[in-house]
């Protein structure tokens, strides 16, 4: 007797069993573009990429405690300078050591790619730059020639009106003791 029908007596006998095996990627997906290795199925034939350039730079941040990780997760972490506090960041470059690194604690950091929006520091803009937490790098604009700075300053301290320590001090010490 047939073991299918006793199983489910409402099933007909003329009813073939169903293959659950891997499909033939190669008749499925069709037009696929290789890019060394990886084949691309883009939505319309005609459908370009817009350009990437890949940021020379990364923000790396952890997020996620030392405690519990294995000791391999851990000297990487150690290696890259992210075993203080969880709040510090470091900056690597991007290369493909580096991304090797990187991919093996992913669950761990958050990475972020560095930006140059007004052009990269130059060795003297070393000192004045500073790396937000979106990525971006800017350096601190230079404030003029000495001369002018000077001469603001010297505007500043001779004017009669302006809120120098001892007013502001001779103002809270007043309405600390009239509050009302």
């Amino acid at each position: 007797m047939n073991l299918g029908r006793l199983l489910n007596p409402l099933r007909s006998t003329a009813c073939s069993v169903r293959s659950y095996g891997k499909h033939n990627k190669k008749f499925l997906y069709k037009n696929g573009q290789k890019f060394e290795g990886i084949t691309y199925y883009p939505r319309t034939p005609d459908h370009q990429d817009p350009p990437v350039e890949p940021a020379k730079l990364f923000r790396v941040q952890r997020i996620r405690p030392l405690k519990g990780n294995p000791y391999w997760e851990n000297r990487i972490l150690k290696d890259l300078g992210l075993d203080g506090k969880q709040s510090d960041f470091t900056v690597v470059k991007n290369i493909p050591e580096n991304n090797a690194r990187l991919w093996k604690i992913k669950h761990l950091i958050k990475v972020t790619p560095v930006t140059f929006p007004y052009g990269e520091p130059t060795a003297q803009d070393v000192r004045h730059t500073i790396l937000k937490e979106n990525g971006e790098c800017l350096v601190t604009k230079d404030l003029g020639p000495i001369d002018t700075r000077l001469a603001a300053r010297q505007d500043y301290d001779e004017q009669p009106k302006r809120l120098d320590t001892d007013l502001l001090r001779k103002d809270a010490r007043l309405k600390w003791l009239n509050p009302w």
